[in-house]
C-alpha cells in the first residue's frame, strides 16, 4: 500500500505523459502545414482588395454568419500561432467598420490566446514550474502577487509577440480569469488602431495603393500605448512604494 502511494506521488511530482502534449503537437502541426501548403498567400491585402466587394456581399446579405466565420478564422489563426494577425484585423474593420470589428477582433483574438494558455499551461506549465529553480519561482511569484496588471503592460506595448505574450503566462501560473480579462482589456487598444485603419483601407485600395503596415503604430500611437501601459503599472508601483514605508517604520 505504502509503494503504490510511493509511486503514485512519484508520477505526480514528474507530472508528463505524452497525453499531455497533444495539444500542442496538434497546434505545432497546424502552424507548421499552414506554411507547407503555402496558406499565408491567400491571406493578403491583396486577397482583401480583390475580393472586397464579395466580402461586403457577404456582411450585407449574411451579417451574423459572416462575423461568426470571421472570428472562427481568428479564433484558429491566433490559436495556431500563424503570422495573419494584422492582416486578419484589418479585414475586420474593412467588413465591419470600428466597433463591431473591434468587438469581433478582440473577442475573437481573446478565444484563441485562451485556447493556446490552456494548450501551454496544460501540457508543460505545471512541469516547468515544479522543476524550476529559486530564481525562476521567485519571479512567477513577483508577477503573480499583480499578475493582472503585470499583464495589461505586456498586452498594451506592442514589443512582444502575440503568442509570445500567449504562451509565457501559462509558464508563470497566471489564473485563467486574469489571462482572459488582461487579454480582452489590453489588446483593445492596439486592435482598435488596425480596425480603424482596416475601416478607411478601401480609399487607399482606390488609389491603387497598398498600405504598409508598419506605418500603422506611427510614434503617436506607440507613445499613447506606453502611457497606458505606464497607467496599468501605476498601482504595482504604489504597492511595492507602500510595502517598503511599512517595512521601515516597523524597523
Amino acid at each position: 500500500m505504502a509503494d503504490e502511494s510511493q509511486n503514485e506521488t512519484s508520477e505526480k511530482n514528474r507530472g508528463f505523459s505524452f497525453k499531455r502534449l497533444i495539444p500542442l503537437i496538434i497546434l505545432g502541426l497546424g502552424l507548421a502545414l499552414f506554411f507547407v501548403l503555402d496558406l499565408d498567400k491567400y491571406i493578403t491585402q491583396e486577397t482583401l482588395r480583390d475580393n472586397r466587394e464579395w466580402l461586403l456581399t457577404r456582411v450585407s446579405d449574411h451579417a451574423v454568419l459572416t462575423a461568426l466565420v470571421f472570428m472562427a478564422i481568428y479564433v484558429v489563426g491566433v490559436a495556431f500561432s500563424l503570422p495573419i494577425g494584422a492582416v486578419l484585423t484589418i479585414t475586420g474593420g474593412f467588413m465591419f467598420g470600428q466597433i463591431f470589428g473591434t468587438l469581433y477582433v478582440v473577442s475573437a483574438a481573446t478565444v484563441g490566446a485562451t485556447c493556446l494558455f490552456l494548450a501551454a499551461k496544460t501540457a508543460l506549465g505545471d512541469i516547468l514550474r515544479a522543476k524550476a529553480g529559486p530564481a525562476i519561482k521567485s519571479m512567477e511569484a513577483g508577477f503573480q502577487e499583480n499578475e493582472l496588471n503585470y499583464l495589461l503592460v505586456l498586452r498594451l506595448i506592442p514589443i512582444f509577440p502575440f503568442f509570445i505574450v500567449n504562451l509565457v503566462p501559462a509558464f508563470l501560473g497566471v489564473s485563467l480569469r486574469n489571462y482572459v480579462i488582461g487579454t480582452f482589456f489590453g489588446i483593445m487598444p492596439g486592435s482598435f488602431v488596425f480596425v480603424t485603419v482596416g475601416a478607411g483601407i478601401g480609399s487607399i485600395f482606390d488609389q491603387g495603393k497598398t498600405l504598409e503596415l508598419s506605418s500603422v503604430l506611427t510614434k503617436e500611437i506607440v507613445t499613447a500605448l506606453i502611457g497606458l501601459a505606464v497607467l496599468a503599472v501605476l498601482p504595482v508601483v504604489y504597492k511595492k512604494i507602500k510595502a517598503r514605508k511599512g517595512t521601515a517604520e516597523n524597523e
